[in-house]
């Protein structure tokens, strides 16, 4: 676990991010963090090296405006993102990714998000609303969403078929000014 008075921050990606990245997500065939992030999606890849990482999609997605590192002292540990589900009627999605798994369990997924949704709040001025969608199998993100002030506003029952079993699909979200009440700058 790590000390909660760590300087935590998000930061556009850069080479020096994405090696840690690589190798604390993507050089393992199996890691941690996949059997937790949707694993209905059966799109996990590993890269053997950096360079065949380098030129990956994912890499493409991380590089882009849709992501940002999240450094524990200046460290990337993993990822907050933002997806559009329909700009025209400002529907967005975030979503969260701890790679590392010794900075599980020690807050910096709660700071973390707080932090993203106060940054995308104050980008997109015109947003009233940012949801994240999860699968009942996941917890920890169904914790985390409900601690930090989301609220469940949808489960779809029995979608997402894995090994074996059923789960649910999850969808919280929050408003503008719900966020705001709750944490005032």
């Amino acid at each position: 676990m790590i000390q909660k008075n760590k300087l935590l921050t998000l930061e556009p990606f850069n080479s020096y991010y994405l090696k840690s990245i690589w190798k604390d997500g993507f050089s393992s065939k199996d890691p941690e963090w996949a059997k937790w992030n949707a694993p209905y999606f059966d799109d996990y890849t590993p890269y053997s090296t950096f360079s065949n990482f380098e030129h990956s999609s994912i890499v493409e997605y991380l590089l882009s405006d849709s992501c940002k590192s999240i450094c524990v002292e200046k460290r990337a540990i993993g990822m907050v993102s933002k997806n559009w589900i329909d700009k025209s009627t400002r529907w967005l999605e975030i979503g969260i990714v701890i790679y590392n798994s010794n900075f599980w369990h020690g807050g910096i997924g709660t700071q973390a998000l707080k932090m993203w949704i106060n940054e995308i709040f104050t980008c997109y001025p015109e947003l009233e609303h940012i949801g994240l969608t999860t699968w009942s199998g996941n917890k920890r993100m169904m914790h985390l969403a409900e601690k930090i002030g989301l609220k469940k506003e949808a489960q779809i029952r029995k979608v997402r078929y894995f090994q074996g079993k059923y789960y649910d699909s999850v969808k919280y979200g929050v408003l503008r000014d719900e966020w705001h009440m709750q944490y005032k700058n």
